[in-house]
Formats: C-alpha cells, structure tokens, sequence
C-alpha cells in the first residue's frame, strides 16, 4: 500500500462522489480478511474461530498496519492483540489485488446506490425510455443509467412495443435489490395522463389550471375532469388547445386513445351531468346519502349517454365517484305513472284493510247491556239515568180492574158465606 492508493481513492471520490472514508474502511476490512486467510495458509493450525485480524491504513501515507487479535471462545470478545509486521509479498500481490477488488464492488455499490436515491424520490413521475426486450412477461425499457421493468399487467393489450423504440412510462415503484435498484413503471396509470397533459398544458404545469379527477380505460378511452384557478382563463380550452393540438399530442402519446376533457364544478349535478358529455343532460337528482345519481336524458340521447356497452357511464361514474342510473325521457314518464298507480292501488288496499277491520270488531263486540229501569207510584217505568227534574214515560201500567164496594145493609150483597143470587129476569 502507498501513497498512489490514497490520491486515487480521492479522485474518484470527487469524480464518483464516493466518500474517502467509506472506500478507506471497506478496504481495511477487506485487507483484514485477506491476512487472516494469509495467515491460515502458513500456519494450518491457526483456530480461525478465536483468531481475527485487525487492519489500520494510513490515510496519508497509505501504510498498512495489522494486529492479530485471540478473541473469547464463548463472547467472541477481544481479549488481546498483537501487532504483526507485514510480510513484503503480502504487500505486493495479495494487497494489490484485494484493494483492486473492493475498490471496483465499492464503485458498483455507490452507483447503485446513487441511481436507487435518483429514482425513488421521481416515484409518480414519468420516463422515456427505449425498448430492449419484449416478452410474454415483461418489458424492458433502457433509461441510461439503469433499466426499468414494464410488466404485463401495467402494458396495454391494444399496444405493439417494438425494439429500439422510445415510450414513455409511468413510474409507480423503486425496489432496492441486491442487484441494485429496480425500476417498475407503467402504461396503463392514470397518473401517466395526469403528467402529459402537464407537459403538454402550460397552465396546469403553472397551477393555474388542476386536473380535479381523472377516470380510464387504457387503450381505449379516458375522461379527465379540469378546474381553473383564474377567472378568465378557460380549463377545457386550454387542455384541448387550438383546434384540438394539445390534447391531440396527449392522444397520439398513448396511441390513439380518446379522451374527453370536461370542467369540474363543485356541484355535484351539474359535475354528474358534464361528466356524461358529450351527451345532453336533462335532469340530475343526486342522493348525498347513498352517492347515487338519478339522470334523465332526451331519448335521441340515450344511446350516446349509455356509450358503446356502458363505457361513457361507467367512466362517468369513475369521474364522479357515483353510481349513475340513466334513463330516457319516456322511461322515466311510464316510471312515474307507474309509481302513481302503485300508490293508489296500495292506498286503495289500506283503506279496504281498514274497513274491513273495522266491521270485523264491530262483529265481535258483545251486546249492549239495557239501562236499569223501574217504576214510579203513578205506574209510570223511568229511567234512573235521566237527571232529576226530567221525566220521559217509558211505558203505561196496566190499569187496575174497577172493584165494586157496596154500602152497609145493601141485600145485593151476599153475606159472608152465601152467594150472590143471580136476578131474576122480569
């Protein structure tokens, strides 16, 4: 070890910005290694569990210094060391090339590293890279410093990835692995929308105009939903650009996949009813509770709010963050007069369940038990519950048969124990 050493480990500290120290250590424990398997060679009965070698470089001069070191057969704990004189061939060829081999892994470790800290704060960003290989599994895409892996299921079914041609991607994850960073990016996020429309639109990438949401059905079509921050300039307008150029590049970017551009309002009607363009809302009565929105649309326009099996809907939906029912003007009409007529049919039933209650009680009653009457001197029957002062004649007693009483010493009378003779007809 010399001097040399020390003057290239601090260039390429400030060519590679790998720090001194960590070169300097790595190389001393490296060393330390290599002289205690130089050690063993010379001395087969060396015990390497209770041997260690500790080695010291200089960082001006480059000397090297070594201890061999008897540890505790049970703690593994130092518990004497001994310095060693550095034999000259150990210096020569051995050193030389342990130190060629750890400064070269050292190298590989700090550009991973480097490229590992480049990548993961650009997680959500997106890169162009050109394609190296296409499999059934995965794509790869050369970024320069390192490669990044596209699998399947973030590829586009509709898109070909030919050799040697460039693309953009998304990038959603960085692994640190033992071989070094891995990138995993993506065709099919919609947060690659989100950054070409920022490339492409100088207004958002100045904040002056926000993508609020943003719904997709990779290779085939996506809605996004823009809101302006400044009064006078138009969100839609200046995503779709003059004559539709802006948006155009987006499209050509993702090959060929339509996208509609509609302005974000924070009411939620009207947002549902832009959020179906570009098909012509009647009616939108949205339920807060259950995020369910009930559409009414002209029935020329039913078809097109549906869109080609349920895709204009369902990205709607997606868009909106609610579950949308449609229905044209004539089906909500005979819905109406059907839920009409249930009603009336079922109050209709509620009333006939009603009466029907109503003399089934009446039915089951028992009789009506008469007031308590009697009879007054005159023959007169009264009703005791008529208050004092109120007479009603209920009935007429029966008369009394009429009694003859004769006077004293009349002979028409029968004296007691005789009969009465009856007269004798002239």
């Amino acid at each position: 070890m010399n001097q040399d050493l020390i003057q290239a480990l601090k260039e390429l500290e400030r060519e590679k910005g790998i720090g001194f120290d960590t070169i300097l250590a790595g190389l001393e424990e490296a060393l330390a290694s290599a002289y205690k398997a130089y050690k063993r060679q010379r001395d087969p009965e060396l015990d390497e569990e209770t041997t260690g070698v500790r080695v010291k470089l200089d960082p001006e001069s480059g000397e090297m210094l070594a201890w061999m070191q008897t540890l505790d057969e049970e703690t593994f704990e130092v518990t004497s060391e001994t310095e060693e004189q550095v034999p000259a061939d150990f210096l020569g060829r051995i050193a030389a090339q342990t130190a060629k081999q750890v400064i070269y892994q050292k190298l590989r470790d700090a550009e991973r590293e480097m490229t590992y800290d480049e990548f993961a704060g650009r997680e959500g960003d997106i890169v162009t890279g050109i394609i190296q290989q296409d499999s059934h599994r995965y794509t790869l895409l050369d970024l320069g410093k390192v490669e990044a892996l596209l699998p399947q299921a973030e590829q586009v079914s509709s898109e070909p990835y030919r050799h040697g041609e460039r693309l953009k991607a998304y990038i959603v994850e960085v692994r640190k692995t033992t071989k070094g960073p891995q990138i995993v990016v993506s065709r099919t996020h919609p947060g690659l929308l989100r950054k070409l429309f920022e490339l492409e639109v100088p207004e958002i990438a100045e904040g002056i105009v926000e993508i609020k949401a943003v719904a997709r059905e990779p290779g085939h079509r996506s809605k996004i939903a823009v809101v302006s921050h400044e009064p006078g300039v138009d969100p839609v307008g200046a995503c779709v650009g003059a004559k539709g150029s802006r948006v155009r590049l987006v499209v050509n970017e993702l090959r060929g996949e339509k996208i509609d551009v509609v302005q974000w309002v924070e009411d939620v009607n009207r947002f549902v009813a832009n959020a179906l363009a570009p098909a012509k809302v009647k009616e939108v009565h949205v339920d807060t509770d259950t995020s369910t929105a009930q559409v009414i649309v002209p029935d020329y326009q039913l078809s097109l709010a549906i869109g080609k099996e349920g895709q204009n809907a369902r990205l709607a939906a997606k868009l909106t963050g609610c579950r949308i029912d449609i229905k044209s003007e004539t089906q909500a009409a005979e819905d109406q007069r059907s839920r009409r007529e249930s009603r009336a049919a079922a109050e209709a039933a509620a009333a006939e369940a009603e009466a029907a209650a109503a003399e089934a009680a009446a039915a089951s009653a028992p009789p009506a038990t008469p007031p308590e009457q009697h009879a007054d001197g005159d023959g007169q029957v009264r009703d005791p519950g008529i208050p004092d002062g109120e007479v009603r004649v209920l009935s007429q007693a029966a008369e009394a048969p009429e009694v003859e009483v004769a006077a004293p010493g009349d002979a028409s009378l029968p004296a007691e124990g005789q009969e009465r003779e009856s007269p004798t007809p002239a």
